[in-house]
């Protein structure tokens, strides 16, 4: 335990522990005993105590008894944890060891007495070892984002609101749909019945019933409070990508692949009519708010106004050069908005506002990087929310054109947005599995996490661990100050994203890889010193010999080359890997690399006479990440197959495959004396591991997916990049 309370807690005879947890702080407020409960609420050991025994939802519950009556000052300060613990909910509910973790994560830029006393609380907890924050490297509460809805394996391609905004449907390529608690955060039930992926949902206007779409070819009725199929329709000969549901409930209209509209009898669960006209497919449909007319966007880059009840077509708006993604109409049904973008490229990426009297283009709202997948507008019609495949969500002011806030806690394509009636909250949904929670009414930052604007790639840490060097997406590098955390050069000369980097041993001097150059910087000054071009496509990773004088390059053209650094020149070409090279590491005595590669092994190389020794057979995906022990005997690759593989390498044989990441581990650091290893992954998390036997220590997550990781030789402070642009900072605690 970490405090007087949670040890008292913790005394009490298990029945009247649990009595205490659950009951307690409503007898409090109900009993008029406001600090004592509040004293409760800031406390982490009865967090601690609380989470284990009861769970997330009624601690995050306990502090509405507190808000309404406590001062104002009080109230910030609790609405601050009650945000912090809502938004690691997702985190917490499966992992309650990660509570110290992302307190600190959270809150550590706040400097609120209560708050600074908690976290030092928290900072003193040994119930098991512990990645600990050492600067605010998460999202702070307070902001735009509530929470994040975890449920679904598989991309999250629709999301409807019921008109009175306590719930939502979300349909997935897991090929379910999940009725949400948005006040929650749970999953009240999962409708099963679609045999192929969920691409669209829509929800009647009493909140009693949901249509689906899916990729076999039906849309299907559901009874939300029964959680049961009523009618599976079907007739499209190709992918339901859209479907709207008119005002009165009656008639659905889907939009499909095979380029037609269905309008739907939902009572009597059968055809009525099918509109023809686009020449390619239908991806998204909205329907005026007399339910008389519809509009329709294809990917023949037009939108069409239909007559529901005549069936026929009354307008064609033409002004996107590439297919109509989304679209929705304002409540008084006199304009509407649509999405563009290329299925493949995306070449269009704006928004359209039109004039539907006249057919026209009011305006062309531009902002987002790739293409928008989902649009919807507030029931005032003031303003647009657009989901785009650039992973953000943005709000536009819809006179205007303005962009008001851009959303960008999703770590992958956003790929449908809804809101609720008050037009004061959205979800939104991504191919990264979640749903997300906004305020559109709050967003303000509270505060700004430091690092690059795009995803970091790599980190790099010199031999003394007083420097780490991050290479980015956004085509820099940063030189960090590890004790301070803090940026002391930004190195700006590639004009593509970086890759890779490596320091050399004597910390003067740092390599990087961007497209098919690599360039030499002096670290202490920041100046470029040489840039190196032999590779004939992307350079993805590098590494360094333990003297400082031979660099090894692996590249997208599957070969790796061996540099004098001192010359700048290329000492031997190294070819044996049959797909683009990803990862390479060195042993210390820098006589052997060990390299990756898409082609799914790994190799281990004799670099004096340029050959392979072994190749390593295992992984059934890219291996994209490798490191080797210090005594060079064993070495750890990750790969997309989710797994890590601890390699001996003078036999070419697994020791130990290391499960526990659910997605793609992009990066691996092994310790000094080479009993552990930190992988992160695109699943959002590091993890701690004993080679000696395999087991999983700890986890730490973060808010986006891990690309980089390296320890330093205190064998206890890791650095790791993410794919929001985020150095993280952590400290191993219990090791």
């Amino acid at each position: 335990m970490t405090t007087k309370l949670g040890d008292w807690i913790q005394q009490q005879l298990p029945e009247d522990r649990l009595h205490l947890l659950r009951h307690q702080p409503s007898y409090f407020a109900k009993g008029g005993q406001v600090q004592r409960l509040v004293a409760w609420l800031m406390d982490f050991g009865f967090l601690e105590q609380k989470l284990a025994q009861v769970g997330i939802t009624p601690l995050i519950d306990d502090y509405d008894l507190a808000l309404p009556l406590v001062s104002e000052t009080e109230q910030q300060t609790l609405k601050l944890i009650q945000g912090a613990l809502r938004l690691s909910a997702h985190i917490l509910d499966r992992d309650k060891t990660q509570l110290a973790g992302q307190m600190l994560g959270r809150l550590l830029s706040f400097s609120q007495p209560e708050i600074v006393a908690l976290l030092e609380q928290a900072q003193q907890w040994r119930g098991n070892i512990w990645f600990r924050p050492l600067t605010p490297n998460l999202t702070p509460p307070g902001g735009s984002l509530i929470r994040t809805l975890t449920g679904h394996n598989w991309s999250v391609n629709a999301v409807a609101i019921t008109p009175d905004g306590k719930f939502a449907v979300s349909g997935s390529a897991d090929k379910t749909l999940k009725v949400w608690d948005l006040a929650r955060g749970q999953v009240l039930r999962t409708l099963r019945g679609h045999n192929r992926s969920v691409n669209a949902v829509a929800i009647s206007a009493d909140g009693k019933f949901a249509v689906s779409g899916s990729s076999d070819n039906t849309l299907k009725l559901w009874d939300l409070l029964q959680g049961k199929n009523l009618h599976t329709l079907t007739g499209h000969n190709d992918s339901v990508t859209a479907v709207a549901i008119t005002p009165d409930g009656k008639f659905a209209v889907s939009g499909s692949s095979d380029n037609t509209l269905k309008l739907w009898d939902l009572a009597g669960g059968h055809e009525l009519r099918t509109l023809t006209g686009h020449n390619d497919s239908v991806n998204a449909v909205a329907i005026i708010a007399d339910g008389k007319f519809a509009v329709s966007g294809s990917s023949d880059k037009t939108l069409k106004l239909w007559d529901l009840a005549k069936g026929e077509l009354l307008h064609t708006l033409t002004g996107h050069n590439d297919s109509v993604t989304a679209v929705a109409i304002t409540p008084d049904g006199k304009f509407a908005v649509s999405g563009s973008g290329s299925l493949v490229g995306s070449e269009d990426k704006t928004l359209k506002v039109w004039d539907l009297a006249r057919g026209q283009v009011l305006h062309t709202l531009t902002g987002h990087s790739s293409r928008v997948n989902a649009v919807a507008i507030t029931a005032d019609g003031k303003k647009v929310v657009s989901a785009s495949k650039d992973k953000t969500v943005k709000v536009w002011d819809l006179a205007g054109g303005q962009v008001l806030h851009s959303l960008t806690e999703h770590n992958r394509e956003v790929n449908a947005v809804a809101l609720t009636t008050d037009g004061k909250f959205a979800v939104s949904g991504s191919s990264d599995n979640t749903l997300k929670l906004w305020d559109l009414a709050g967003g303000q930052v509270l505060h700004t996490l430091t690092g690059h604007n795009r995803s970091v790639n790599a980190v790099a840490l010199t031999t003394d661990g007083k420097i780490a060097v991050s290479a980015s997406k956004d085509k820099t590098l940063k030189v960090w100050d590890l004790a301070q955390a803090k940026v002391l050069h930004t190195l700006t000369g590639h004009n593509r994203e970086v890759t890779a980097v490596a320091i050399t041993p004597d910390g003067k001097k740092v390599l990087s890889d961007s497209y098919k150059t690599l360039k030499v910087w002096d670290l202490a000054g920041g100046q470029l010193l040489h840039t190196l071009r032999r590779h004939n496509s992307e350079v993805n990773v590098v590494a360094i010999t333990a003297d400082g004088k031979i660099a090894v390059s692996g590249s997208s053209d599957m070969t790796l080359k061996l540099w004098d650094l001192a010359q700048a020149k290329v000492l031997h070409t190294l070819r044996g890997h049959n797909s683009g090279v990803l990862a390479v590491a060195i042993t210390p005595d820098g006589q052997f690399a060990v390299s990756g590669s898409r082609d799914k092994t790994l190799k281990v190389w004799d670099l004096a006479q340029a050959k392979v020794l072994h190749t390593l057979t295992g992984h059934n995906r890219e291996a994209n990440a490798v490191a080797i022990t210090p005594d060079g005997k064993i070495a750890v690759s990750g790969s997309g197959d989710k797994t890590l593989k601890v390699w001996n390498l003078a036999r070419g044989q697994v020791l130990q495959s290391l499960r526990g990441h659910n997605r793609s581990v992009e990066a691996v650091a092994i310790t000094a004396d080479g009993k552990i290893a930190v992988s992160g992954s695109l699943d959002n998390t590091l993890k701690l591991w004993d080679l000696l036997t395999g087991n999983e220590f700890a986890t730490f997550s973060g808010d986006s997916g891990f690309y980089g990781c390296a320890i330093a030789p205190d064998g206890v402070t890791v650095v790791a990049g993410d794919a929001s642009g985020r150095v993280h900072f952590l400290r191993l605690e219990g090791v």
